[in-house]
């Protein structure tokens, strides 16, 4: 299984123009992408995630602003990343718990390996350790 881990995107570009950062299919990103998403304009008291996925990997990406995810794989292994450039992300593998707070201004991107469907969440944080330790 591989791990959460930072990706860094090519950032292409001058100080004096700007930049892009691009990844096409199965490059930077390890899988084929499926669903796109975005979130915005959250409140820096709120943690969002709390949850895995059975099936669903993720690429996270701070557009703007600040992000901090941390995981925990199902062997306890916790992981701290803190995104602040938006030519970075964060790999989330498979029954891989994860949360996310953001800076107010942050906007976060989600490049993800599936389609939408409620039953691959593992939305309780007692289950995923039950699940993964039995």
């Amino acid at each position: 299984m591989e791990r959460p881990h930072l990706i860094t995107f090519p950032k292409l570009g001058e100080s004096s123009i700007g930049y892009i950062s691009v990844t096409e299919a199965e490059s930077q990103v390890p899988f084929t992408i499926n669903r796109v998403f975005w979130t915005y304009y959250t409140p820096e008291s709120i943690v969002r995630g709390r949850h895995a996925h059975y099936q669903t990997e993720q690429v996270l990406v701070a557009v703007t602003g600040r992000i901090i995810i941390t995981t925990e794989e199902p062997d306890g292994t916790i992981q701290v990343f803190n995104l602040e450039s938006p030519n970075e992300g964060v790999y989330i593998p498979p029954n891989c718990w994860h949360t996310m707070q953001y800076s107010h201004t942050a906007v976060q991107l989600v490049f993800a390996s599936t389609k939408y469907n409620e039953s691959d969440y593992i939305r309780s944080y007692d289950d995923f350790k039950k699940y993964y330790t039995t």
